[in-house]
């Protein structure tokens, strides 16, 4: 102990300095946006790096899992061709130019997630240098995953729909009637959908989707399933568990979307709510 209070006092000038200055530090970087902006992409390149070391240990040991899961999917896509097969359609009308998807998909490995926060996020192996941007959609072969929120060269940082700060438009399957989903903070496996008028068919069981209403996620990206719903004080709007198609305690390979009307469509917005 007396030791300890030597080295303090003898070093008493150089402590407080490295004291002070990494406050000044810390209020350089929360008061200007460009200081923040660099600091957050550095550590997402040094938490990236630790993460993506232990990541390709996990990932040797997981790939049964991964295989099943990409074995699943591949099934479920040559279902939907086989399906789109059968249906007779007269393409002698039709460009073929209207039909190309305005969407691009990025596939992309999750070297780090949290699920037992109140805020939390996934650490994925793909960055700027990959074309990733902020406010790209991010899904799983079962479906919803989170939107971009920050990249580095190497890496991108997303946003998770358990994510108290993240809501997201979301809608019934079976019918045009649409909500909000967001996160309470408790089960990893559900999730909370709300302002969905009384009017609307809710049924325990029903399938969500996204809506499309957003210019980030196309319609019919699945969601989860209804658990249990009831109506709010109010009667208005419903209160609707979602009990979510993803494992989030588990995630393996992700697609990253990018919508390319995305500019067009965020400038129209904007230009209108300026408008009014």
């Amino acid at each position: 102990m007396q030791q300890i209070l030597s080295f303090l006092i003898r070093n008493k000038n150089t402590l407080l300095f490295l004291f002070l200055f990494a406050i000044s530090l810390a209020f350089t970087v929360e008061s200007h946006s460009y200081h923040k902006s660099k600091w957050i992409s550095s550590t997402n390149f040094l938490s990236g790096n630790v993460f993506g070391f232990g990541s390709s240990i996990d990932s040797y040991f997981n790939l049964r899992d991964v295989n099943t899961t990409l074995v699943k999917e591949n099934q479920q896509l040559r279902l939907q061709l086989e399906r789109f097969k059968s249906i007779p359609i007269d393409t002698s009308f039709i460009d073929t130019a209207t039909y190309n998807s305005p969407y691009k998909f990025y596939n992309a490995t999750v070297i780090a997630n949290s699920f037992s926060k109140k805020d939390n996020y996934i650490l994925i192996n793909k960055g700027q240098k990959d074309s990733i941007k902020p406010d790209m959609g991010v899904i799983t072969p079962n479906g919803l995953l989170g939107i971009i929120e920050n990249t580095s060269s190497n890496y991108s940082r997303i946003i998770s729909i358990l994510n108290s700060n993240l809501e997201i438009n979301v809608g019934l399957k079976k019918s045009d009637h649409f909500g909000t989903l967001s996160w309470n903070g408790e089960s990893p496996y559900k999730a909370q959908l709300i302002d969905v008028g009384r009017l609307a068919p809710v049924k325990v069981g029903d399938t969500i989707i996204t809506s499309g209403n957003s210019s980030i996620f196309p319609k019919g990206i699945p969601v989860g399933k209804i658990s249990d719903f009831s109506l709010d004080q109010s009667k208005s709007y419903y209160k609707i568990n979602v009990e979510l198609f993803n494992d989030m305690t588990g995630i393996g390979p992700v697609y990253v979307i990018e919508n390319l009307m995305k500019p067009e469509l965020d400038s129209l917005k904007n230009s209108t709510i300026l408008n009014e």
